[in-house]
């Protein structure tokens, strides 16, 4: 019976335990879970999602503080194309986030950091040139494409002198999306260095709509095997959403997949930036419930609209409600139960070997 240590990721002569942490944004994934996957041989994923907040939260600094005192004038106003971002701070933010992360990097694996396309509202271009360069500077070893078709995003770093030593990947979740990704890149000579494929039971920003129950991950990545065949590609894919064993995993990487990335199990690590309260909530969903109570309303599902219900970042602000993957609910059976009720942390490393190294669907319980 095999186990996921029995596969290797490679990247040319680069061989790597094919583990891929998820990039889960506003510093969910930090750079402390990210550390533990590429010590141990895997690919550690942070996220640019509000970076600058990120750096205040991390190095002390004021960049969120000097942005509110510049535009405070306009904080009640609706209008907010006024508000752009100082895109040098903006690229110190970033440059400090990635350098002190790599400078922090042990072992013989890989941190990326996930670059979602549709983050700003003013001058989004330019802002995601300067995110995405501003990461290769800051020393990254790859930068996955996410949150977006990202069919521009490629030529705004290519006259970056990192373009074709930096890994570049590029998430999708059908083979139409990455086709329409590598139609309009082609000119650049600059294939992606590995594609993720997210299927419905991924947490995040999918691709999917209401019927999403209709789609299937083997059946999604499958077709774009069979494309890269027909086309010569020889290009790693990653399967993503709904990994929860090892053996899960291990089905797929027997079925073709150069290896797979996972996030859902490694929330309840004490190295995630999930906070304890969150962890150790009631196991109510702000989203659900206002949804649920749009439908007692309207039990045709028509006209509904949750209007207390905004942008997701607000969302996780103001109400402490984070998307999750569709498994989360079985996180409770990757732990012990303590007598106050409440869960034993895991750390990522247990996690992390537990993936590795689990047969006949187990999962390890971390020691008592």
């Amino acid at each position: 019976m095999k186990r996921v240590d029995d596969f290797r990721l490679r990247f040319g002569k680069k061989e790597l335990v094919p583990i891929i942490t998820g990039g889960m944004g506003v510093d969910i994934s930090t750079a402390e879970l990210a550390l533990v996957a590429a010590r141990l041989g895997g690919i550690g994923h942070i996220s640019d999602a509000m970076v600058p907040t990120v750096s205040d939260r991390r190095f002390k600094t004021r960049f969120v503080k000097d942005k509110l005192k510049k535009y405070k004038y306009n904080v009640a106003n609706v209008d907010k194309s006024d508000v752009q971002f100082d895109l040098e701070r903006l690229a110190e933010a970033t440059k400090l986030h990635v350098g002190r992360t790599m400078e922090a990097k042990k072992g013989d694996g890989l941190i990326f950091i996930n670059c979602m396309e549709k983050l700003t509202m003013n001058s989004p271009r330019e802002t995601l040139r300067v995110r995405i360069s501003a990461a290769m500077d800051g020393g990254i070893d790859g930068i996955t494409l996410s949150a977006g078709l990202h069919l521009g995003s490629l030529a705004l770093v290519q006259d970056h002198p990192r373009f074709r030593d930096v890994k570049f990947g590029i998430i999708v979740s059908s083979l139409r999306a990455l086709l329409l990704f590598l139609r309009k890149n082609a000119r650049l000579d600059r294939l992606p260095d590995y594609i993720i494929v997210e299927g419905p039971l991924a947490g995040g920003h999918l691709g999917f709509g209401m019927d999403w129950v209709q789609y299937d991950l083997k059946t999604i990545i499958d077709e774009i095997h069979r494309h890269m065949t027909q086309e010569g590609l020889n290009i790693p894919v990653i399967a993503a959403g709904g990994v929860f064993t090892g053996s899960d995993a291990v089905g797929f990487l027997e079925a073709g997949a150069a290896a797979v990335q996972v996030a859902t199990r490694f929330t309840v690590t004490k190295e995630c930036g999930l906070p304890d309260k969150v962890n150790d909530g009631s196991g109510h969903c702000a989203y659900i419930d206002a949804y649920n109570r749009e439908i007692e309303k309207h039990p045709d599902g028509e006209n509904i609209s949750v209007m207390d219900k905004t942008c997701l970042c607000t969302q996780m602000r103001n109400f402490d409600c984070w998307t999750c993957g569709h498994y989360t609910y079985r996180l409770k059976d990757t732990s012990r139960r303590l007598p106050d009720g409440t869960y034993q942390l895991l750390n990522a490393e247990h996690v992390f070997r537990d993936y590795l190294f689990s047969t006949d669907h187990q999962l390890a319980l971390p020691p008592a």
